[in-house]
């Protein structure tokens, strides 16, 4: 498979304290992988370093063989990195087409005093969307109404209106019931190997990561500790002794 994501060598310290240190992974077209540890493991700083949110003290990162380091999120926005966030962020007052419509002309750059002169491939597109998460009947509804699953679905539309590269996804289930888990993770999986897009996220349920995820990267204390199958992961001394506890959950993962 084609490389999409390469990370080479991210460094990054706050005030002396090593929060990355050389962290090195790649990410193909249409793979899903789940970077996961402890907290304080510096999965979260890696994901903000990828996206731009902060800028590493050292090391590459890049995008289809294009060097993406340090680059402003809103320019890797341009360049096909879409990203979604544990708290979801949505327009509340707009109705779901609407807040799908939002994602489609900024991506396309196209200034709209009102929604209603959205062009008409831009209608197209959303319903397109809408349709393929399973939300199209509720178009017309305030994103404000909606149940938090189906907000986390609308928040997955609204990234892939970026017609992405690299979808990276930070807690996307939580705070949600098992069956929304399920449902939104199947999506994303599903949207992402069907477009070729290479899925990123972090994830905390051990469930989720070993049920949907092609790859798992582990890290601890800033480094990567173990990487692999799901099953490799599953059955790596270091990462038990890592999560102490959290061994029975691991053995308790399945696929899905």
């Amino acid at each position: 498979m084609k490389t999409a994501l390469d990370v080479s060598g991210l460094k990054k310290s706050f005030g002396g304290v090593a929060a990355v240190k050389g962290v090195d992974f790649s990410v193909a077209a249409g793979e899903t992988v789940a970077l996961i540890g402890p907290n304080g493991a510096g999965k979260t700083t890696t994901f903000n370093l990828i996206n731009g949110q902060i800028k590493p003290d050292a090391g590459q990162v890049s995008l289809n063989g294009m060097d993406i380091t340090a680059k402003a999120p809103e320019q890797l926005f341009r360049l096909g990195v879409a990203r979604t966030f544990q708290i979801t962020t949505t327009f509340a007052s707009m109705t779901v087409r609407e807040n799908v419509q939002m994602a489609l002309m900024s991506h396309a750059s196209q200034a709209c005093s009102t929604l209603a002169l959205a062009p008409r491939e831009c209608l197209r597109a959303a319903w397109g969307l809408l349709t393929d998460i399973g939300l199209a009947e509720q178009e017309r509804r305030a994103a404000s109404e909606l149940a938090y699953g189906d907000l986390k679905r609308l928040e997955l539309a609204m990234a892939l209106a970026n017609n992405p590269r690299l979808l990276l996804m930070d807690e996307p289930t939580a705070g949600m019931a098992p069956a929304e888990r399920e449902l939104l993770m199947q999506l994303a999986v599903k949207t992402c190997r069907d477009r070729n897009v290479a899925l990123l996220f972090t994830e905390h349920d051990m469930d989720v990561v070993f049920g949907f995820a092609d790859r798992v990267i582990v890290m601890n204390r800033g480094r990567i500790i173990a990487h692999g199958s799901p099953d490799e992961v599953r059955a790596n001394e270091e990462v038990r002794a890592v999560y102490l506890g959290g061994a029975t959950v691991i053995e308790g993962a399945t696929n899905a």
